[in-house]
């Protein structure tokens, strides 16, 4: 076999350095990419699942007026929330509500929904 002259080794030895050097570029930039979409995919679910969701907005289905954790709208009192979900049992169900006529926008309250109420009407 012939022999690799020394001119030969060190082309190839720079080649295999310049291929190394790029994949571990491509590898850096892929591993950099990955992280990046996972964070934008992280802020945009966590975004869409904390946002506020006010009373009247809340219609996103006709079949589910109400979720079990209600954001109380503007204008909106116990009496109409309880109509509008179908529990009459809000104030025994929040004991965080000391005067029920005391009701501001903004108020978390716990709310059994219920459709029974709804198909009587």
């Amino acid at each position: 076999m012939a022999s690799v002259s020394v001119k030969n080794r060190s082309k190839i030895k720079t080649t295999i350095l310049i291929a190394s050097d790029v994949a571990s570029w491509l590898c850096a930039i892929s591993l950099m990419a990955l992280v990046l979409m996972s964070s934008v995919k992280e802020n945009n679910a966590g975004n869409w699942e904390n946002s506020v969701v006010r009373g009247k907005q809340l219609h996103l289905s006709h079949n589910r007026p109400c979720d079990e954790i209600y954001v109380v709208g503007e204008g909106e009192t116990l009496h109409t929330i309880s109509d509008k979900c179908g529990d009459p049992y809000i104030v025994e169900r929040n004991p965080h509500i000391h005067d029920p006529d005391d009701v501001f926008p903004g108020l978390v309250i716990k709310v059994v929904p219920s459709n029974h109420n709804k198909s009587l009407r």
